[in-house]
């Protein structure tokens, strides 16, 4: 376990450890260490902004950041709200779905969101376990928080469609997690939502979207890369970076 030094404020009371390795969950057969933040509870919304900016990430109150030794595949990537505009695909997607409708709820437990998760986790993440969650599990992972949450549920002529949580910065959003109805095919859901996302930063003069970890080599997270312009957290310091160059992202 390792302290940065009282000149790394507001890092100085928190303490950072690596986890043993376990297997990858973007990388089939490879191995991955996560650097990991305590005390939780002094974790609030100021500090994990800048945990965030520093390349961090969370799963509930778990606070964490790839570390692995010798693999730099795991990218943090934002998008700068002032310099994006959606390409032909992204305003189709848009005017697509133009019915949807957006309403925040309280951070807590809905049946009908954990049923929409399940089918989620089942269609599009096969073989993974996280469709064997219980409801214990679930709330684990997407509805405990000890920093500035929001549960955002989205509707179509009163159909629950998607569920997002997102964080909100005090330079923007970051986004936790989607989850949406995968009986529509080829609907775009998941680039709505970013869009969505990308609009409420805009409308609250948030500069920043933080999207996560962007990852070459996996068709799950390589999708970020269609946002452009995009920054990545490269050698410690936020640049842009174009997808196609093969030396960002390397394992």
């Amino acid at each position: 376990m390792s302290r940065l030094n009282d000149s790394e404020l507001p890092f100085s009371l928190l303490q950072f450890y690596n986890t043993a390795a376990y297997p990858c969950s973007y990388l089939s057969g490879e191995q991955a260490i996560s650097q990991v933040a305590t005390p939780t509870h002094l974790i609030t919304t100021e500090v994990y902004g800048d945990l965030v900016r520093s390349g961090f990430r969370r799963s509930g109150v778990f606070t964490y950041r790839p570390n692995c030794e010798k693999c730099k595949a795991c990218v943090p990537v934002r998008l700068p709200i002032a310099r994006f505009a959606p390409n032909r695909s992204q305003r189709r997607c848009l005017k697509t779905h133009a019915t949807l409708r957006a309403r925040e709820l309280p951070l807590m437990y809905f049946d009908e969101h954990y049923r929409l998760y399940l089918r989620y986790q089942a269609a599009r993440h096969i073989g993974g376990g996280m469709d064997q969650d219980n409801h214990e599990q679930y709330s684990r992972f997407l509805l405990q928080s000890r920093v500035d949450s929001r549960l955002i549920e989205f509707t179509e002529n009163d159909v629950l469609r998607m569920v997002s949580i997102v964080d909100v910065l005090n330079d923007g959003l970051s986004s936790v997690y989607t989850f949406y109805d995968p009986e529509i095919k080829g609907a775009g859901l998941g680039t709505y939502n970013i869009l969505w996302q990308i609009a409420q930063c805009a409308a609250n003069n948030w500069p920043y979207l933080y999207l996560g970890y962007w990852i070459r080599d996996s068709r799950k997270m390589a999708y970020k890369a269609n946002f452009r312009p995009i920054e990545g957290l490269i050698n410690d310091e936020w640049q842009a970076f174009d997808a196609a160059d093969p030396s960002v992202g390397n394992r």
